[in-house]
């Protein structure tokens, strides 16, 4: 897992604290970049994980990410939306590695790593629901009780349509109390 980072905090980014944190690295100030990652580093780190599917690459995307957030701070224009410009960034670089992969030898994907996430006794339990997930509503399902994105921002993010986010959403925990109830434990 990758170091300093501690998935399913679940905590809402602080997209003001953010966009003054990028202003200030517009201004030279380096420091400003803990701040940044501090606030968002978890909504990136989930957001590549449940598109890659791999800790590995995720890690890899969380590290470019905040790289490149670096080298282009100049070019952010503040539009109180700084998570969305991040995930932009970390969008980008996952179908960078994804075309990649498809290029290169097909590789087996390894499922959403419940590990993660979850305390160890949790994780078999957790890694058995997300299996009953398709791949929209993991993605739905890990940015907004993970990452504690709101579902507008999901959305936008994802180009669907509201409506679509909501019921996916709703369908997906609805999975997720079923599996649960089968396993015999309380949702």
């Amino acid at each position: 897992m990758f170091h300093g980072i501690r998935p399913g905090g679940g905590k809402q980014p602080n997209q003001p604290a953010m966009d003054r944190a990028i202003a200030a690295l517009q201004a030279g100030d380096r420091d400003a970049m803990q701040t940044l990652y501090a606030e968002s580093a978890t909504a990136v780190y989930a957001y590549a994980l449940s598109l890659l599917k791999n800790a590995s690459d995720a890690e890899d995307v969380l590290h470019d990410c905040y790289v490149r957030a670096f080298a282009h701070a100049a070019s952010y224009r503040s539009h109180n939306k700084p998570m969305a410009w991040l995930l932009t960034i970390a969008k980008n670089l996952c179908y960078s590695i994804l075309r990649e992969r498809s290029r290169f030898a097909p590789s087996e994907e390894s499922d959403l790593s419940a590990a993660d996430f979850a305390p160890p006794e949790q994780r078999i339990v957790l890694e058995a629901c997300m299996r009953q997930l398709s791949e929209r509503e993991r993605q739905i399902v890990v940015l907004h009780a993970v990452s504690g994105l709101k579902h507008r921002e999901i959305a936008a993010l994802l180009s669907l349509p509201l409506g679509t986010v909501l019921s996916q959403y709703r369908r997906a925990i609805g999975k997720l109390r079923a599996k649960l109830e089968q396993e015999g434990i309380e949702a």
